[in-house]
Protein backbone atom coordinates (compact mmCIF):
# COMPACT_ATOMS: atom_id res chain seq x y z
CA UNK A 1 0.00 0.00 0.00
CA UNK A 2 1.64 3.34 -0.93
CA UNK A 3 2.33 6.22 1.50
CA UNK A 4 0.22 8.51 -0.80
CA UNK A 5 -2.78 8.19 -2.77
CA UNK A 6 -1.77 5.64 -5.45
CA UNK A 7 0.04 7.66 -8.73
CA UNK A 8 0.66 6.18 -12.33
CA UNK A 9 4.61 6.84 -12.93
CA UNK A 10 6.22 6.06 -16.37
CA UNK A 11 9.85 5.56 -15.26
CA UNK A 12 12.42 6.33 -18.62
CA UNK A 13 15.30 3.96 -18.90
CA UNK A 14 15.52 0.03 -17.51
CA UNK A 15 19.28 -0.30 -16.33
CA UNK A 16 19.79 -0.97 -12.56
CA UNK A 17 18.66 2.37 -11.77
CA UNK A 18 15.50 2.22 -13.82
CA UNK A 19 14.55 -1.22 -12.69
CA UNK A 20 15.24 -0.78 -9.61
CA UNK A 21 13.04 2.36 -9.15
CA UNK A 22 10.06 0.50 -10.33
CA UNK A 23 10.01 -2.22 -8.16
CA UNK A 24 10.05 0.18 -4.87
CA UNK A 25 7.42 2.75 -6.44
CA UNK A 26 5.17 -1.14 -7.12
CA UNK A 27 6.22 -2.24 -3.62
CA UNK A 28 4.47 1.30 -2.23
CA UNK A 29 1.38 0.52 -4.82
CA UNK A 30 1.99 2.86 -7.61
CA UNK A 31 0.87 1.97 -11.42
CA UNK A 32 4.25 1.93 -13.25
CA UNK A 33 5.51 1.73 -16.67
CA UNK A 34 8.97 1.67 -17.72
CA UNK A 35 10.38 2.83 -21.36
CA UNK A 36 13.41 1.96 -23.15
CA UNK A 37 14.93 1.74 -26.42
CA UNK A 38 16.71 -1.74 -26.08
CA UNK A 39 15.01 -5.03 -26.09
CA UNK A 40 15.46 -5.73 -23.01
CA UNK A 41 16.42 -4.82 -19.14
CA UNK A 42 20.21 -4.19 -18.93
CA UNK A 43 21.34 -4.06 -21.85
CA UNK A 44 23.19 -0.97 -22.00
CA UNK A 45 25.78 0.32 -18.91
CA UNK A 46 24.18 -2.04 -16.71
CA UNK A 47 25.03 -5.02 -19.18
CA UNK A 48 29.25 -5.77 -18.24
CA UNK A 49 30.50 -4.04 -15.55
CA UNK A 50 33.05 -4.81 -12.53
CA UNK A 51 30.53 -6.93 -10.77
CA UNK A 52 31.31 -5.08 -7.31
CA UNK A 53 28.63 -3.91 -4.29
CA UNK A 54 31.61 -1.68 -3.46
CA UNK A 55 29.79 0.46 -0.80
CA UNK A 56 33.48 0.79 0.87
CA UNK A 57 35.41 1.50 -1.88
CA UNK A 58 33.72 4.67 -3.30
CA UNK A 59 35.97 7.42 -3.39
CA UNK A 60 35.09 9.91 -5.47
CA UNK A 61 37.68 10.85 -9.09
CA UNK A 62 37.83 14.25 -7.79
CA UNK A 63 40.96 14.53 -5.60
CA UNK A 64 43.93 17.05 -5.27
CA UNK A 65 46.58 14.33 -6.77
CA UNK A 66 43.87 14.15 -9.71
CA UNK A 67 44.86 16.82 -11.82
CA UNK A 68 48.41 16.05 -12.37
CA UNK A 69 47.26 12.55 -12.99
CA UNK A 70 45.44 13.85 -15.46
CA UNK A 71 47.65 15.26 -17.57
CA UNK A 72 50.08 12.89 -16.94
CA UNK A 73 47.79 10.13 -18.59
CA UNK A 74 46.77 12.76 -21.45
CA UNK A 75 48.78 10.72 -23.74
CA UNK A 76 48.42 6.87 -23.00
CA UNK A 77 45.93 4.98 -24.83
CA UNK A 78 46.26 2.48 -21.94
CA UNK A 79 45.68 5.51 -18.74
CA UNK A 80 42.92 4.69 -16.03
CA UNK A 81 41.25 8.07 -16.60
CA UNK A 82 41.55 9.17 -19.80
CA UNK A 83 40.58 13.09 -20.97
CA UNK A 84 40.02 13.31 -24.73
CA UNK A 85 39.22 17.36 -25.77
CA UNK A 86 36.06 17.63 -27.25
CA UNK A 87 34.48 20.35 -29.43
CA UNK A 88 31.45 20.33 -26.64
CA UNK A 89 30.63 22.78 -24.68
CA UNK A 90 29.44 20.17 -21.82
CA UNK A 91 32.38 18.55 -21.50
CA UNK A 92 34.87 21.50 -21.12
CA UNK A 93 32.16 22.33 -18.53
CA UNK A 94 32.28 19.46 -16.79
CA UNK A 95 35.88 19.12 -16.91
CA UNK A 96 35.98 23.21 -14.87
CA UNK A 97 33.57 21.97 -12.31
CA UNK A 98 35.50 18.60 -11.95
CA UNK A 99 38.76 20.34 -11.58
CA UNK A 100 36.78 22.80 -8.88
CA UNK A 101 36.13 19.34 -6.51
CA UNK A 102 39.72 18.47 -6.35
CA UNK A 103 40.34 19.63 -3.06
CA UNK A 104 40.36 18.12 0.03
CA UNK A 105 37.14 19.71 1.62
CA UNK A 106 35.42 18.60 -1.33
CA UNK A 107 36.62 14.90 -1.32
CA UNK A 108 35.82 14.38 1.93
CA UNK A 109 32.01 16.32 1.92
CA UNK A 110 31.83 14.10 -1.13
CA UNK A 111 32.77 10.95 0.39
CA UNK A 112 30.54 11.69 3.11
CA UNK A 113 27.30 11.48 0.98
CA UNK A 114 28.28 8.76 -0.95
CA UNK A 115 28.96 6.41 2.32
CA UNK A 116 25.69 7.10 3.06
CA UNK A 117 23.90 6.44 -0.09
CA UNK A 118 26.03 3.25 -0.20
CA UNK A 119 24.67 2.09 2.88
CA UNK A 120 21.31 2.94 2.83
CA UNK A 121 21.98 0.87 -0.81
CA UNK A 122 24.05 -2.21 0.38
CA UNK A 123 20.51 -2.50 3.21
CA UNK A 124 18.06 -2.18 0.61
CA UNK A 125 19.66 -4.75 -2.12
CA UNK A 126 19.96 -7.05 0.86
CA UNK A 127 15.52 -6.72 1.68
CA UNK A 128 15.17 -6.63 -2.46
CA UNK A 129 16.99 -10.69 -2.50
CA UNK A 130 15.51 -11.68 0.66
CA UNK A 131 12.14 -10.63 -0.89
CA UNK A 132 12.84 -12.21 -4.40
CA UNK A 133 15.06 -14.85 -3.94
CA UNK A 134 17.31 -13.64 -6.96
CA UNK A 135 20.42 -15.55 -8.02
CA UNK A 136 23.07 -13.61 -9.60
CA UNK A 137 26.73 -14.95 -9.17
CA UNK A 138 26.67 -13.64 -5.52
CA UNK A 139 29.77 -14.10 -3.69
CA UNK A 140 29.83 -12.41 -0.29
CA UNK A 141 33.50 -12.41 0.09
CA UNK A 142 34.72 -8.88 0.47
CA UNK A 143 36.52 -6.58 -1.27
CA UNK A 144 40.66 -6.19 -1.66
CA UNK A 145 42.68 -3.53 -3.28
CA UNK A 146 46.00 -4.08 -3.95
CA UNK A 147 49.17 -2.06 -4.34
CA UNK A 148 52.61 -2.53 -6.24
CA UNK A 149 54.00 0.78 -4.87
CA UNK A 150 54.43 2.10 -1.30
CA UNK A 151 53.70 5.87 -2.12
CA UNK A 152 50.42 4.58 -3.23
CA UNK A 153 50.15 2.22 -0.15
CA UNK A 154 50.30 5.41 2.19
CA UNK A 155 48.26 7.12 0.38
CA UNK A 156 45.51 4.37 0.74
CA UNK A 157 46.55 4.16 4.47
CA UNK A 158 44.99 7.82 5.26
CA UNK A 159 42.24 7.32 3.06
CA UNK A 160 41.14 4.15 4.75
CA UNK A 161 41.37 6.26 8.29
CA UNK A 162 39.23 9.04 6.64
CA UNK A 163 36.48 6.28 5.41
CA UNK A 164 36.79 4.63 8.97
CA UNK A 165 36.22 8.10 9.76
CA UNK A 166 32.25 7.38 8.69
CA UNK A 167 31.93 4.09 9.52
CA UNK A 168 33.53 1.96 6.80
CA UNK A 169 35.94 -0.90 8.19
CA UNK A 170 38.62 -0.85 5.67
CA UNK A 171 41.78 -2.25 7.09
CA UNK A 172 45.31 -2.05 5.85
CA UNK A 173 47.18 -5.36 5.33
CA UNK A 174 50.21 -6.78 4.81
CA UNK A 175 50.85 -9.12 1.18
CA UNK A 176 50.65 -12.22 3.69
CA UNK A 177 47.41 -11.31 5.47
CA UNK A 178 46.11 -10.41 1.68
CA UNK A 179 47.14 -14.12 0.58
CA UNK A 180 45.45 -15.47 3.98
CA UNK A 181 42.29 -13.79 2.61
CA UNK A 182 42.80 -14.40 -1.19
CA UNK A 183 45.80 -17.29 -2.49
CA UNK A 184 44.96 -16.79 -5.92
CA UNK A 185 47.39 -13.99 -6.16
CA UNK A 186 50.48 -15.80 -4.85
CA UNK A 187 52.40 -15.86 -8.21
CA UNK A 188 52.01 -12.06 -7.81
CA UNK A 189 52.85 -11.72 -4.60
CA UNK A 190 56.54 -10.39 -5.62
CA UNK A 191 55.18 -6.65 -7.40
CA UNK A 192 52.83 -6.19 -4.14
CA UNK A 193 53.59 -3.85 -1.27
CA UNK A 194 50.43 -4.39 0.79
CA UNK A 195 46.35 -3.98 0.00
CA UNK A 196 43.64 -2.73 2.06
CA UNK A 197 40.59 -4.51 2.29
CA UNK A 198 36.72 -4.83 3.51
CA UNK A 199 34.91 -8.16 4.78
CA UNK A 200 31.48 -6.34 4.07
CA UNK A 201 31.39 -5.84 0.62
CA UNK A 202 30.56 -8.37 -2.14
CA UNK A 203 30.17 -9.09 -5.51
CA UNK A 204 27.51 -10.39 -8.45
CA UNK A 205 26.42 -9.99 -11.65
CA UNK A 206 24.13 -7.04 -12.51
CA UNK A 207 22.99 -7.45 -15.51
CA UNK A 208 21.60 -11.19 -14.42
CA UNK A 209 19.98 -9.42 -11.05
CA UNK A 210 18.47 -6.38 -13.30
CA UNK A 211 17.14 -8.73 -15.54
CA UNK A 212 15.67 -10.56 -13.39
CA UNK A 213 13.77 -7.47 -10.96
CA UNK A 214 12.66 -6.74 -14.31
CA UNK A 215 10.58 -9.98 -14.81
CA UNK A 216 9.65 -9.99 -11.11
CA UNK A 217 7.89 -6.47 -12.22
CA UNK A 218 6.45 -7.57 -15.90
CA UNK A 219 4.73 -10.71 -13.08
CA UNK A 220 3.33 -8.07 -10.56
CA UNK A 221 2.23 -5.79 -13.40
CA UNK A 222 4.70 -3.38 -14.44
CA UNK A 223 4.02 -2.33 -18.12
CA UNK A 224 7.23 -2.38 -20.30
CA UNK A 225 7.71 -0.76 -23.59
CA UNK A 226 11.04 -2.06 -24.78
CA UNK A 227 12.61 -1.24 -28.37
CA UNK A 228 10.62 2.40 -27.19
CA UNK A 229 12.80 5.47 -28.50
CA UNK A 230 11.96 8.54 -26.28
CA UNK A 231 11.59 11.29 -28.90
CA UNK A 232 10.61 13.68 -26.25
CA UNK A 233 9.24 15.50 -22.98
CA UNK A 234 6.44 17.75 -23.40
CA UNK A 235 5.99 20.56 -21.02
CA UNK A 236 3.11 22.62 -20.84
CA UNK A 237 2.41 25.04 -17.86
CA UNK A 238 5.91 24.68 -16.35
CA UNK A 239 4.92 20.53 -15.51
CA UNK A 240 5.66 17.37 -17.95
CA UNK A 241 2.11 16.90 -19.84
CA UNK A 242 3.76 13.71 -21.72
CA UNK A 243 5.82 11.76 -22.90
CA UNK A 244 6.30 11.44 -26.59
CA UNK A 245 7.61 7.85 -27.54
CA UNK A 246 8.05 6.11 -30.81
CA UNK A 247 7.90 2.14 -31.29
CA UNK A 248 11.22 1.25 -33.48
CA UNK A 249 10.23 -1.88 -34.71
CA UNK A 250 7.26 -0.66 -36.36
CA UNK A 251 7.68 3.73 -36.12
CA UNK A 252 4.27 3.78 -34.58
CA UNK A 253 4.06 6.72 -32.12
CA UNK A 254 2.88 7.44 -28.48
CA UNK A 255 2.17 10.09 -26.17
CA UNK A 256 2.28 8.42 -22.66
CA UNK A 257 0.88 10.62 -19.76
CA UNK A 258 1.53 10.02 -15.98
CA UNK A 259 1.70 11.78 -12.67
CA UNK A 260 4.94 11.47 -12.63
CA UNK A 261 7.85 11.06 -14.77
CA UNK A 262 11.38 9.59 -13.47
CA UNK A 263 14.35 10.10 -16.02
CA UNK A 264 16.59 7.18 -15.53
CA UNK A 265 18.62 7.24 -18.89
CA UNK A 266 21.69 7.07 -17.73
CA UNK A 267 24.37 9.43 -19.32
CA UNK A 268 21.38 10.06 -21.82
CA UNK A 269 18.98 11.94 -18.98
CA UNK A 270 21.55 15.02 -19.19
CA UNK A 271 20.65 15.72 -23.25
CA UNK A 272 16.86 14.72 -22.66
CA UNK A 273 16.12 16.99 -19.26
CA UNK A 274 18.22 20.01 -21.00
CA UNK A 275 15.28 19.53 -23.44
CA UNK A 276 12.79 20.93 -20.82
CA UNK A 277 15.08 22.97 -19.08
CA UNK A 278 16.65 21.21 -16.64
CA UNK A 279 20.66 21.39 -17.06
CA UNK A 280 22.72 19.08 -14.95
CA UNK A 281 26.09 18.57 -15.33
CA UNK A 282 26.44 14.66 -16.32
CA UNK A 283 28.76 13.13 -18.53
CA UNK A 284 29.92 9.96 -20.06
CA UNK A 285 32.79 7.78 -19.01
CA UNK A 286 33.39 5.58 -21.55
CA UNK A 287 34.31 2.32 -19.39
CA UNK A 288 35.47 -1.34 -20.60
CA UNK A 289 35.16 -4.44 -19.39
CA UNK A 290 36.51 -8.40 -20.17
CA UNK A 291 34.72 -11.41 -19.64
CA UNK A 292 37.67 -14.40 -19.70
CA UNK A 293 36.50 -17.98 -19.57
CA UNK A 294 38.66 -19.70 -16.39
CA UNK A 295 40.75 -22.30 -17.38
CA UNK A 296 41.91 -23.47 -14.01
CA UNK A 297 39.23 -22.72 -12.12
CA UNK A 298 40.80 -23.91 -9.20
CA UNK A 299 43.62 -21.48 -9.11
CA UNK A 300 40.93 -18.04 -9.98
CA UNK A 301 40.19 -15.57 -6.95
CA UNK A 302 36.25 -16.04 -5.09
CA UNK A 303 37.15 -12.52 -3.36
CA UNK A 304 36.44 -9.38 -5.72
CA UNK A 305 39.36 -7.90 -5.96
CA UNK A 306 41.00 -3.75 -7.37
CA UNK A 307 44.43 -3.31 -8.97
CA UNK A 308 45.44 0.01 -8.39
CA UNK A 309 48.46 0.14 -10.46
CA UNK A 310 46.35 0.01 -13.40
CA UNK A 311 42.88 0.68 -11.50
CA UNK A 312 40.77 -2.11 -12.91
CA UNK A 313 38.76 -4.37 -10.97
CA UNK A 314 38.26 -7.97 -11.34
CA UNK A 315 34.81 -10.29 -10.03
CA UNK A 316 34.36 -14.25 -10.47
CA UNK A 317 31.15 -15.10 -11.75
CA UNK A 318 30.50 -18.56 -11.89
CA UNK A 319 33.21 -20.18 -14.23
CA UNK A 320 33.92 -16.60 -15.13
CA UNK A 321 36.30 -13.82 -14.31
CA UNK A 322 34.71 -10.26 -15.30
CA UNK A 323 37.67 -7.38 -15.23
CA UNK A 324 36.77 -4.26 -15.69
CA UNK A 325 38.34 -0.84 -15.84
CA UNK A 326 39.43 2.82 -17.26
CA UNK A 327 37.43 5.76 -17.88
CA UNK A 328 37.60 7.49 -21.16
CA UNK A 329 35.48 11.33 -21.05
CA UNK A 330 35.11 11.74 -24.47
CA UNK A 331 31.76 11.78 -25.48
CA UNK A 332 29.13 9.37 -26.64
CA UNK A 333 31.27 6.96 -28.52
CA UNK A 334 31.02 3.39 -27.56
CA UNK A 335 32.70 1.76 -30.85
CA UNK A 336 34.61 -1.10 -30.11
CA UNK A 337 36.55 -1.46 -33.10
CA UNK A 338 39.36 2.18 -32.68
CA UNK A 339 42.54 1.54 -32.11
CA UNK A 340 42.08 3.29 -28.71
CA UNK A 341 39.25 0.98 -27.46
CA UNK A 342 41.46 -2.07 -28.71
CA UNK A 343 44.53 -0.87 -26.68
CA UNK A 344 42.43 -0.70 -23.64
CA UNK A 345 41.33 -4.24 -24.05
CA UNK A 346 43.93 -5.42 -24.72
CA UNK A 347 45.64 -3.91 -21.26
CA UNK A 348 43.02 -5.68 -19.95
CA UNK A 349 43.73 -9.15 -21.05
CA UNK A 350 47.37 -8.23 -20.79
CA UNK A 351 47.35 -7.32 -16.97
CA UNK A 352 45.52 -10.58 -15.88
CA UNK A 353 47.67 -12.42 -17.85
CA UNK A 354 50.43 -11.09 -15.62
CA UNK A 355 48.51 -11.41 -12.14
CA UNK A 356 47.09 -14.59 -12.74
CA UNK A 357 49.37 -16.28 -15.61
CA UNK A 358 47.60 -19.31 -17.26
CA UNK A 359 44.15 -18.89 -14.81
CA UNK A 360 42.06 -17.27 -17.42
CA UNK A 361 42.16 -18.03 -21.65
CA UNK A 362 43.09 -13.99 -22.63
CA UNK A 363 43.56 -15.46 -25.69
CA UNK A 364 42.15 -13.45 -28.57
CA UNK A 365 39.47 -14.73 -31.18
CA UNK A 366 42.51 -15.28 -34.42
CA UNK A 367 43.93 -17.61 -31.57
CA UNK A 368 41.33 -19.59 -30.93
CA UNK A 369 40.17 -17.57 -27.65
CA UNK A 370 36.50 -16.33 -27.24
CA UNK A 371 36.91 -12.85 -24.97
CA UNK A 372 34.25 -11.21 -24.57
CA UNK A 373 35.05 -7.06 -24.26
CA UNK A 374 32.43 -4.66 -23.92
CA UNK A 375 32.35 -1.07 -23.44
CA UNK A 376 29.53 1.20 -21.62
CA UNK A 377 28.85 4.61 -21.15
CA UNK A 378 28.87 5.69 -16.90
CA UNK A 379 27.50 8.99 -16.31
CA UNK A 380 29.17 10.54 -14.09
CA UNK A 381 28.93 13.66 -12.37
CA UNK A 382 31.82 16.15 -11.46
CA UNK A 383 31.24 14.86 -7.71
CA UNK A 384 30.45 11.39 -8.42
CA UNK A 385 27.26 12.02 -6.66
CA UNK A 386 24.35 11.47 -8.40
CA UNK A 387 21.09 13.05 -9.12
CA UNK A 388 18.29 11.84 -7.02
CA UNK A 389 14.88 14.04 -6.50
CA UNK A 390 12.35 16.12 -8.15
CA UNK A 391 13.27 18.59 -11.00
CA UNK A 392 11.85 22.31 -10.86
CA UNK A 393 9.61 20.76 -13.80
CA UNK A 394 6.49 19.72 -12.49
CA UNK A 395 5.79 16.07 -12.71
CA UNK A 396 9.51 15.29 -13.61
CA UNK A 397 11.60 13.32 -11.59
CA UNK A 398 15.79 12.40 -11.91
CA UNK A 399 17.59 9.22 -10.64
CA UNK A 400 20.91 9.50 -12.70
CA UNK A 401 24.81 10.57 -12.40
CA UNK A 402 25.97 7.66 -10.70
CA UNK A 403 29.02 7.06 -12.75
CA UNK A 404 31.05 3.80 -11.76
CA UNK A 405 28.76 3.09 -8.19
CA UNK A 406 25.14 2.58 -10.51
CA UNK A 407 25.41 -1.18 -9.19
CA UNK A 408 26.55 -0.47 -5.58
CA UNK A 409 23.62 2.40 -5.25
CA UNK A 410 21.22 0.80 -8.04
CA UNK A 411 18.69 -0.37 -5.08
CA UNK A 412 18.95 2.33 -2.78
CA UNK A 413 18.34 5.22 -5.54
CA UNK A 414 15.07 3.30 -6.67
CA UNK A 415 14.00 3.02 -2.94
CA UNK A 416 15.16 6.28 -2.06
CA UNK A 417 12.94 7.97 -5.14
CA UNK A 418 10.23 6.01 -4.52
CA UNK A 419 10.21 7.29 -0.99
CA UNK A 420 10.63 10.86 -2.14
CA UNK A 421 8.07 10.69 -4.82
CA UNK A 422 5.74 8.89 -2.16
CA UNK A 423 6.08 11.72 0.17
CA UNK A 424 9.05 10.57 2.94
CA UNK A 425 12.52 11.68 3.21
CA UNK A 426 14.89 8.20 2.94
CA UNK A 427 16.52 7.92 6.25
CA UNK A 428 20.55 8.68 5.15
CA UNK A 429 22.54 11.62 5.62
CA UNK A 430 22.46 12.38 2.10
CA UNK A 431 21.87 15.80 0.14
CA UNK A 432 18.33 15.15 -1.50
CA UNK A 433 16.59 18.85 -0.78
CA UNK A 434 17.03 22.21 -2.10
CA UNK A 435 15.54 24.68 -3.24
CA UNK A 436 11.93 23.69 -3.18
CA UNK A 437 11.36 22.02 -0.19
CA UNK A 438 8.29 23.46 0.75
CA UNK A 439 6.39 21.08 -1.69
CA UNK A 440 4.75 18.45 0.08
CA UNK A 441 6.57 15.68 -2.22
CA UNK A 442 9.42 17.64 -3.33
CA UNK A 443 13.13 16.65 -2.94
CA UNK A 444 15.19 18.65 -5.75
CA UNK A 445 18.32 18.55 -7.34
CA UNK A 446 18.38 21.80 -7.02
CA UNK A 447 21.30 22.03 -4.02
CA UNK A 448 23.79 20.17 -6.92
CA UNK A 449 23.32 22.00 -9.10
CA UNK A 450 26.46 23.98 -8.94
Amino acid sequence: MADTAPMKVLVLGAGIIGISTAWHLLERGHDVTVVERQPAAARETSFANAAQISVSYCEPWANKHAPAKLLKWMFRNDAPLLFRPQLDWQQWRWGLQFLAQCNDAAFERNVRQLVALGAYSHAALKDVVRATGIEYQRLERGIAHYFTDQASLDGAAEAAQLMRKYGVQRKVISTAELLAIEPAFKSFSDRIVGATYTASDESGDARVFTEQLAQRCADRGVRFLYGHDIERLDKAGGAIDAVAVRERATGIAQSLRADEVVVACGSWSAPLLRTVGVDLPIYPGKGYSATFRLRRPQDAPFVSTIDDEVKCAMSRLGDELRVAGTIELSGYDTSLDSPLAKARCRMLANRIEQVLPGVCDTRTEEEGGSPRFWTGLRPATPTNIPYIGKTRVGRLWVNAGHGTLGWTHGAGSGKAIAELLSGHEPQMAFNFYGAQQGHPRAATIAAHER
